[in-house]
């Protein structure tokens, strides 16, 4: 079974994103399921994660509604806001709506807060405590900068698990691997950090981007966190700004293909499985 990890859906029509800004207008339409089915149809691909894109509630109760009645989301990464005193009673609050049982997650844009410590804050960690407290993973949205403060937050909850998102956006469009390597590498020994292959195309030159260029990073993921800890997603619809769906599958099958097939099925399915805790495996 492939599992795609993270993915979106979303509608400008109906609400602001705004991290969508000019350059991302050629993806500024309505992606729902049903266009996501003729991709996962084509690919083989049989399970998804879907992650939220707004600091919105009522985006994530749409998506636990979308789960609900959509066969191929096997879960729900959503949003909460975890400054919030009742950030218990929120999770509450989703899990007993419509879907409620697809809630598998939370993540917070943490790339997106000038604060590059924001994770440290005293409110936002009991928000995590609340998290762990309700049996969810939280995903890390973060770059280089703020590695050292989720080194520091990952180590400070080690029975939360916590999945980085994007390998932490690697520098691929310069070439360079510093200090995002040596950031990266701190999370070795810790257990309850997991990391997706995705994301990458778009930190690459969109337009002319070679498979070689993102061995080094995808190898470095592999030598810290192991064929165990990885997970492949394919952050779908952001990745057609630079690759088909397609592509971006075929892309995760090459830089990964010195493993072995028990490894590599970890890596498209089996950890996402396991991390997320899903349920709707056939």
């Amino acid at each position: 079974m492939i599992v795609d990890a993270h993915h979106h859906f979303w509608d400008p029509s109906r609400a602001d994103y705004p991290w969508m800004t000019a350059e991302l207008d050629p993806i500024r339409r309505r992606f729902g399921p049903e266009d996501l089915a003729v991709e996962l149809a084509r690919t083989g691909v049989e399970q998804t994660v879907v992650v939220q894109t707004r600091s919105s509630l009522d985006e994530t109760r749409e998506f636990l509604a979308t789960a609900a009645t959509t066969p191929f989301v096997a879960g729900v990464v959503g949003w909460v806001d975890l400054a919030d005193p009742a950030v218990e009673d929120h999770i509450e609050s989703l899990r007993a709506g419509p879907g409620g049982e697809w809630l598998v997650g939370i993540r917070h844009q943490v790339h997106d807060e000038p604060d590059e410590r924001w994770l440290l804050r005293p409110d936002v960690q009991r928000g995590l405590a609340a998290v762990e407290a309700a049996g969810l993973v939280f995903d890390l949205l973060v770059r280089a900068r703020e590695l050292p403060a989720a080194l520091e937050t990952v180590s400070a909850h080690p029975e939360l698990r916590f999945v980085i998102d994007h390998l932490a956006k690697p520098p691929i469009a310069d070439g360079a691997t510093q200090p995002w390597a040596d950031r990266l590498a701190a999370f070795a020994p810790l257990a309850n950090a997991w990391c997706k292959v995705s994301g990458l195309v778009t930190e690459a030159d969109w337009a002319g981007w070679r498979p070689a260029a993102f061995v080094p990073y995808v190898q470095h993921a592999v030598d810290v966190f192991g064929p165990g800890r990885l997970l492949f997603g394919s952050d779908w619809p952001v990745c057609l700004l630079a690759a088909s769906y397609e592509g971006v599958l075929g892309l995760a099958r090459e830089a990964l293909s010195d493993l072995s097939s028990s490894e590599r099925s970890a890596v498209f399915g089996g950890n996402a499985i396991e991390v997320y805790r899903l349920r709707r495996t056939a």
